[in-house]
């Protein structure tokens, strides 16, 4: 997936003609790479005691789960969304001065986010609400200008993040914050949907290419199945905090996760193993069906907590996938040949190794070291990208 990004001219290398704001992705692929740095580390302070939010308008456990999912996952998604209509409309997608200032609005809510008080939480919604209505103003008049029917779908999943994340906030400052914590919750499910739609784009597309192999024939009916089954599945989860449904979202989430995996069937993972760009990709979306999986068996096995399984998605697949998409179409994007450097691939397994420490030695009895061994592996996993991707989004395009 190649965007045909503007060359800079050396005359123009300053203020807002810098390479750095030419298109979201680079500007939000590093913003967002040093905020999940940061975030985590900030998180895990909390968890030693070594410090605490400046005021109880979010417990910290609501500014963690919120700022990780709307603040670090939103802004990457965002980046690559804002970045990859370009290629599928061939209509030019914001860049320059509209780019800084969507980076402003988002990095003064996450200030405002963690200060914490009953006035900065109503300043954090009005500027969340302002950023995401431009997404979806600017997304929605270029996709519909071009007539580009294949990714309305697009439309719809980030007004629903826009809302959960409005409701979200609301809800903390109302001090109704368990129905808040489903919320966030349900905004992970909508991320498996996001990650359904565009991994299961992408991830055939660039193995057969990357392992040089021939496409293989997808299996129809998981194809076909997969995005209404993920989207009723999130419709009852989102729901059964509310009404007492007649069957539980267990065998939904159970089914959902398998449908996922069986889907990878003809995407030869086994081919994979060897090119870092390629195994990633794998890896996260198997995370997120065996996450589905253990979300559905939670509601039956007492050792095997929600949260505990949550963070097989939250870790192994959003937070994989962001990992190896942005590696891979920060390289792509800029016009550079796909090889990741050694460094790289070492993210992708501390990553990997983040996402079994946490769930093992959580469901164990050692959630404390797993907290703390998991913490340090993502703190270096996207360390790592700031400083070996900055040289690359911060220089013209090749």
């Amino acid at each position: 997936m190649q965007i045909q990004e503007p060359n800079t001219p050396d005359n123009k290398q300053n203020g807002f003609h810098h390479p750095f704001w030419q298109l979201a992705f680079r500007s939000f692929f590093l913003t967002g790479a040093l905020f999940a740095a940061t975030a985590i580390a900030l998180w895990a302070a909390m968890l030693a005691g070594l410090i605490t939010l400046p005021q109880p308008i979010l417990p910290a456990v609501l500014w963690h789960s919120h700022e990780m999912i709307f603040g670090f996952a939103a802004l990457i998604a965002v980046g690559f969304i804002m970045t990859a209509v370009q290629t599928w409309t061939g209509l030019p997608s914001i860049t320059g001065l509209p780019v800084a200032a969507l980076l402003l609005l988002w990095v003064c809510t996450r200030i405002l986010v963690f200060t914490n008080t009953h006035t900065t939480i109503i300043a954090a919604l009005i500027m969340s609400l302002l950023w995401w209505a431009a997404i979806v103003f600017t997304f929605t008049r270029i996709v519909f200008s071009a007539g580009n029917v294949r990714n309305y779908l697009f439309v719809p999943m980030l007004m629903a993040l826009a809302t959960l994340n409005a409701a979200t906030l609301v809800l903390a400052l109302m001090g109704e914050h368990l129905i808040a914590l489903h919320l966030i919750r349900s905004a992970v499910l909508l991320f498996t949907l996001l990650i359904g739609v565009v991994g299961g784009r992408v991830i055939p597309f660039f193995t057969a290419r990357g392992a040089n192999i021939d496409a293989q024939t997808p299996m129809i009916w998981a194809e076909k199945i997969q995005l209404p089954l993920t989207i009723t599945c999130l419709v009852v989860f989102i729901t059964s905090h509310f009404e007492l449904l007649p069957f539980s979202p267990a065998i939904l989430l159970i089914g959902t996760g398998c449908v996922h995996l069986i889907r990878m069937k003809p995407w030869s993972s086994l081919s994979t193993f060897t090119i870092p760009l390629l195994w990633s990709l794998h890896s996260a979306y198997a995370f997120m069906g065996l996450g589905l999986i253990a979300l559905g068996l939670s509601y039956y096995i007492d050792t095997l907590l929600f949260s505990n399984a949550l963070h097989l998605i939250t870790l192994g697949a959003i937070g994989l996938m962001i990992l190896a998409m942005i590696s891979r179409v920060s390289l792509g994007h800029t016009g550079r040949k796909l090889n990741v450097k050694p460094q790289i691939t070492a993210a992708f397994i501390c990553l990997v190794g983040a996402t079994l420490l946490r769930f093992t030695l959580t469901l164990t009895g050692h959630a404390f070291v797993g907290w703390a061994l998991s913490a340090a592996l993502w703190i270096a996993s996207f360390t790592i990208f700031f400083f070996t991707y900055w040289p690359v989004l911060s220089a013209p395009r090749q």
